[in-house]
Order: C-alpha cells, then structure tokens, then sequence
C-alpha cells in the first residue's frame, strides 16, 4: 500500500482539495508528472490540462487547471494554479470563453515573446477540449 502524503490544489477563487492522497499526476509544462510520497523536491511550471489526484481512500477526483505552479517537497504537494475547477464542472461554454479570451489577448499582444506563450497557451487550451469535451 503506497503512504500517504499532503495535498493542496489551490486557486485565486478557492481551495478545491486540501486532504492525505497517496497518488497526484500533474500536468507539468514539461510533461506529466507523478507524485507520491516523498517526492524529490521539486518546483514546475503548470500547463492546462487534467491533474488526478487518487485520494488515501482509493477514490480518484480529477480537476482542470489553467496554469499555475507546483511545490513538490517530501512531506506533500502544493498547487497554485491560475484558475481550476472540478472536471465535472467543466463544459464547452466556459472552455470556449476562455479560448476566446486568449485569442483576444494574443492579438493585443506586441511583443513577441508574449506572443510566443500565448500561442502556446492557447495551443493548450484547444488541445485540452479536444480530449475533453468531443464535438
């Protein structure tokens, strides 16, 4: 049985979990990550996509964020993303608005690097209601 290790998923709106889970895939912007209990510690950059988080019961809850970052350290895992919600709460609508937004934002966009990241966020963000909510 794997150990047990802190949780925290936080956004600028609320705390969405914050409980013992022995398992959490996260979503780094180099790759997914899993971590369990005594991790190396580590920081990562967070791109939108899908973070599962396999609580202490057995239970797996699954939420999407929107970027952010994660503390990893030996004693648990913080996540502070930009903005997250439950996946069951997530649909075409507000997906679509926040696809839109970043169009908006990348044609105000002067430098090229700013433009660069949001392209790339955006990227993301089409990406991610592809594999989540089909046509």
């Amino acid at each position: 049985m794997a150990d047990n290790f802190n949780f925290e998923l936080v956004s600028p709106e609320r705390l969405l979990i914050s409980e013992l889970v022995s398992e959490v895939v996260i979503p780094a912007t180099e790759g997914e990550m899993t971590v369990m209990a005594r991790h190396a510690p580590t920081m990562t950059t967070i791109k939108p996509g899908v973070v599962s988080v396999k609580r202490a019961s057995g239970d797996v809850v699954k939420y999407v964020v929107f970027g952010g970052f994660a503390d990893v350290t030996p004693e648990g895992c913080t996540l502070l993303a930009e903005s997250a919600v439950q996946l069951s709460e997530l649909n075409r609508e507000t997906l679509a608005k926040r696809i839109e937004a970043a169009k908006a934002e990348l044609d105000d966009a002067e430098h090229h690097e700013h433009r660069t990241k949001l392209e790339q966020f955006l990227s993301e963000l089409t990406h991610l209601g592809g594999t989540l909510i089909p046509a």
